[in-house]
């Protein structure tokens, strides 16, 4: 029983390891268990999937978990395909490095590949692993964080040659599948160097660390045909304002964001810059609160045309916002990029990064996405989770499934509300006193406060029509 307990608390121990081990520069040893598959070769002989063929189309009434019910990818909708409105992205950070730790526990999850180290052979293994899943699932593209393919280094230069070989394998992965990157970023929050942030930290010898690291990422988004750049600023922001110099910080952040449009520039990437808000969590306050913060930031330093957003519906909640809102935001100010595909829990203050199963959601969104005449470069990427219990293998499917069925049935829904025409129409008529010879002279910054005064004397008391919100959501709700 005591030799037991040993090994369980070893294999635990293993496993929180196994989470941090971007932060650790040399390989983990491997975990106490008498069938561990501990080795230097990332071979991996049988199918990391076994007896999970090609997720297909079948239907609304399909029984089968492992087949799509709302999500048909060639099936052609307001002139597009359902595969084209969303550009589906895996994120590879929670799909094959997810364990399920949080806060209160250790890590929950052990795939059958995973070897308890995070050995550059082992990153290999896992790249193999995310492509045949993608290839199973169905879907175009994935995402990543540098230091989550590849092992950080005890210097620069040995995690840029860990970066290299990793990249190598995934380039060619790439070729045979026909796979592509929507957004690759580098993970600037992790490492304790990050503790002050960087781009904002206080410390020179980190802000040029994190340009360094950040160069490195975006060469290898180039190689691999990314079609996009991310900024996350999980710790450019502050704890508090009396030992902050918060001026000095967004301007340091400004200067960054400049050089990497010129490096940007220099290696010839014509992918898109992102930015992605979010209030805070793990920083107090972070810089790139919500969208509208972003949009003020880019227009004050003169980047609103480097950069778009972003937008994660998890960040939305956390702000204060829906969703929907952001994505308006984003949109109305030309900066709408790309959308993280997840959902907060209403009972639960942090970022939980679950899949997105709310249809009500999925189809405001759709609607934000539909007026913005579709997303591309960017797509929708499942910046998402499996929830702590569930562990097995494909759960990693069945949750994919369901968030992509949730924005197709989204999608669905849009399009008859667009089609209908109705809901349109009553936002229509609610403004339509504006649609006169006066309120196109007020909407074209031509009618001062002394004609607007004489035209008040001369109609009396306004007249105040209903907004209708209630038949508004009736309409809405008759299109689920």
């Amino acid at each position: 029983m005591i030799m037991k307990s040993g090994k369980l608390l070893l294999l635990l121990l293993s496993f929180n390891v196994f989470y941090y081990a971007a932060v650790n520069c040399a390989p983990q040893t491997c975990p106490a268990t008498k069938d561990a598959k501990c080795g230097d070769s990332d071979d991996w002989k049988a199918e990391f999937f076994p007896g999970i063929s090609k997720i297909k189309y079948e239907g609304p009434s399909s029984k089968n978990p492992l087949s799509f019910k709302w999500y048909n990818p060639e099936e052609e909708i307001l002139g597009k395909k359902m595969k084209d409105w969303f550009r589906f992205s895996v994120a590879f950070w929670h799909t094959f490095r997810g364990t399920g730790v949080d806060p209160f526990g250790a890590p929950t999850k052990y795939w059958p590949w995973e070897d308890g180290t995070n050995s550059l052979s082992m990153a290999k293994r896992r790249m193999r692993a995310n492509f045949e899943f993608i290839n199973k699932l169905g879907v175009d593209f994935w995402c990543f964080h540098d230091r989550d393919i590849a092992p950080d280094g005890k210097t620069i230069e040995e995690s840029n040659e860990n970066l290299d070989e990793v990249v190598a394998l995934a380039h060619e992965l790439q070729r045979q599948s026909k796979k592509r990157v929507l957004w690759g970023t580098a993970q600037l929050f992790v490492h304790p160097r990050y503790m002050h942030g960087a781009a904002t930290s206080s410390e020179l010898a980190v802000y040029a660390y994190a340009a360094a690291q950040v160069k490195k990422a975006l060469e290898v988004t180039h190689y691999l045909g990314g079609e996009n750049y991310v900024f996350w600023g999980g710790r450019e922001g502050y704890q508090s304002l009396l030992n902050t110099d918060m001026e000095r910080e967004l301007n340091h952040l400004a200067r960054f964001f400049e050089a990497a449009v010129a490096h940007k520039k220099k290696i010839g990437f014509n992918g898109t810059f992102l930015i992605e808000p979010k209030p805070q969590e793990p920083t107090k306050h972070q810089y790139d609160w919500d969208a509208a913060t972003a949009a003020n930031f880019l227009r004050k330093y003169g980047l609103i045309g480097e950069f778009k957003l972003n937008i994660e519906c998890n960040h939305a909640t956390l702000s204060g916002h829906s969703c929907h809102h952001e994505l308006e935001t984003a949109r109305i100010n030309g900066l709408l990029g790309n959308i993280d595909a997840n959902t907060g829990d209403p009972q639960v203050g942090w970022d939980t990064d679950q899949f997105l199963v709310d249809i009500q959601e999925a189809t405001m969104i759709m609607l934000s996405v539909i007026r913005n005449g579709g997303i591309a470069p960017g797509g929708f990427n499942f910046d998402a989770k499996l929830r702590r219990e569930s562990t097995d293998v494909e759960d990693l499917f069945i949750a994919h499934i369901v968030g992509m069925d949730t924005m197709a049935r989204g999608l669905r829904n849009a399009a008859k509300l667009v089609e209908d025409g109705s809901l349109a129409e009553l936002v229509r008529k609610r403004y339509q006193s504006f649609d006169t010879e006066i309120g196109a002279q007020i909407e074209a910054g031509k009618a001062d406060f002394d004609f607007l005064e004489k035209k008040v004397k001369e109609w009396g008391e306004p007249k105040v029509a209903s907004a209708k919100q209630e038949l508004a959501e009736m309409i809405f709700q008759n299109a689920m």
